[in-house]
């Protein structure tokens, strides 16, 4: 599969997840907003995709530029930062990646580079943030790949796969590094309402890699937890507290306490720019409320009485009391989380 997420010729190039699974389309986006509209669309989601399409759009801002006041400049890339992190307030990774590329512009300036070579210092440290994703990612995969069984099956939740990140994924890549291990996985893919990312999204991913797949309705896990089909469950994260606790696509929380309930391992798969150490626990994260068509309505089509109330938070948090494991690039984490996460 392509890179989700990539900067060539001066343009930051996406993978329209919208369209998938009936095509594979690849949309050019030449200036920030473009890049904004996108995120807030979701034709580019998961937490690390994001992350680098945020830090991008910066990239695209100082190109477009007219300015050659380094002080003028500078104030530009703030003012387009903040309408990149405006877009979702949930994942982390969002702001990590323009504030990293904030904080490379604004030294920069300090040391009175011109605007031509701020420009060319933030195109490298866009292209090294891709694959430096990729990289992470990747060793996730490693160190999770070891916690999956030699035979068996998985259950995720949403698409935290090589579509939510540059490529390869968080919690997909360990599933795909234990393919590669040579060991037998089936995975389980809750469909994911209201968006169906699982169905839509991970079983795309999966077929695509001749992984096998049953996608299930997110009612259905905890019969199938409680009939022995899952052997463990991995996520990943959009952001996690200081504390462990975990806020990932909503109904990740109710998955947690039935794989507890069953005692089956739930691990959470994630780069530590996804933990949030400012924050104490998951009471602090911000959750994102979506558009209430996204319940009402499929593919356009009203399906919800008209006038009915509706809430749709599109993620939930899972206390860390509930998580065996944090699978990072760093390697596996577990409880205490205060302590080891940080360490």
């Amino acid at each position: 599969m392509h890179r989700t997420v990539d900067y060539k010729d001066g343009k930051v190039i996406l993978i329209d997840q919208t369209r998938i699974p009936s095509e594979l389309v690849e949309l050019e986006l030449s200036t920030y907003k473009e890049v904004a509209d996108a995120i807030v669309t979701m034709k580019v989601r998961g937490a690390p995709a994001i992350g680098v399409a945020g830090a991008l759009g910066i990239v695209l801002a100082a190109r477009h530029s007219s300015t050659l006041d380094l002080k003028a400049l500078y104030e530009e890339l703030a003012r387009a930062g903040e309408t990149l992190k405006n877009t979702r307030p949930t994942a982390v990774n969002l702001f990590w990646g323009i504030d990293r590329m904030l904080n490379a512009a604004q030294a920069a300036v300090q040391v009175d580079s011109s605007v031509q070579e701020i420009v060319q210092a933030l195109e490298s440290l866009g292209e090294a943030m891709l694959a430096e994703d990729e990289d992470v990612c990747r060793a996730i995969g490693r160190h999770g790949a070891e916690l999956l069984p030699k035979k068996g099956s998985v259950l995720t939740h949403c698409n935290a796969g090589a579509l939510a990140c540059v490529g390869y994924g968080t919690a997909l890549g360990v599933i795909r590094a234990a393919v590669e291990m040579g060991k037998q996985i089936h995975v389980y893919a809750d469909e994911t309402r209201p968006r169906l990312q699982g169905m839509k999204l991970t079983c795309f991913e999966l077929m695509s890699d001749h992984i096998p797949v049953t996608v299930i309705s997110d009612n259905m896990a905890g019969t199938f937890m409680q009939q022995g089909k899952i052997d463990c469950v991995v996520v990943g994260a959009d952001r996690i507290a200081s504390n462990g606790d975990v806020a990932n696509k909503i109904g990740t929380y109710s998955v947690a306490v039935l794989a507890h309930h069953h005692k089956i391992p739930f691990y959470v798969a994630a780069p530590l720019s996804t933990v949030d150490f400012s924050l104490v626990s998951g009471d602090d994260i911000p959750i994102e409320e979506r558009s209430h068509e996204e319940m009402t309505h499929i593919n356009g089509h009203r399906v919800a009485p008209e006038g009915v109330e509706v809430v749709n938070p599109s993620f939930d948090v899972t206390p860390a009391s509930l998580v065996n494991a944090i699978i990072t690039e760093k390697g596996i984490v577990r409880p205490p989380y205060k302590k080891n996460l940080k360490r």
